[in-house]
């Protein structure tokens, strides 16, 4: 899980000099789709915002999440979402998670996807359904 106290975009990743995530954690503002009247820009702050004021990233490819409310809606990062219960979704799951995982939880998620994956199949070839869903 993202550490509350730290920015989300402290890795490095390639976000706009005003983007919420250089100083929100995850789950702390939300990421729309594009730049929309549901989320305008404030000229007085340099930011996007809610009808409600919450912070609004507006580049999801940028920032490294799928678009979603997290923050108005208490949503769940994408590695804080629990793996599928049925070993045909792991691929999906593993992808989206990973995309957007800090790298700090990127061994948990691939154990975790591999723990279901033999519970459904002992001889599944783990690191083959692993390249698949990363490719």
């Amino acid at each position: 899980m993202t550490n509350q106290g730290e920015p989300f975009a402290r890795d490095g990743r390639p976000v706009c000099g005003i983007c919420p995530s250089l100083r929100l954690a995850g789950g702390t503002f939300d990421v729309a789709a594009r730049p929309s009247r549901d989320c305008p820009f404030d000229p007085k702050t340099g930011q996007r915002f809610t009808a409600a004021g919450v912070p609004v990233c507006v580049h999801p490819e940028r920032v490294g999440l799928p678009a979603a409310p997290y923050a108005t809606n208490g949503l769940a990062l994408p590695w804080e979402t629990p793996p599928p219960a049925e070993a045909d979704g792991v691929p999906a799951w593993v992808r989206a998670t990973l995309d957007a995982a800090p790298p700090e939880v990127c061994d948990d998620v691939i154990q975790q996807a591999t723990e279901l994956l033999l519970a459904s199949d002992p001889d599944t070839d783990i690191t083959a359904v692993l390249r698949a869903a990363l490719s």
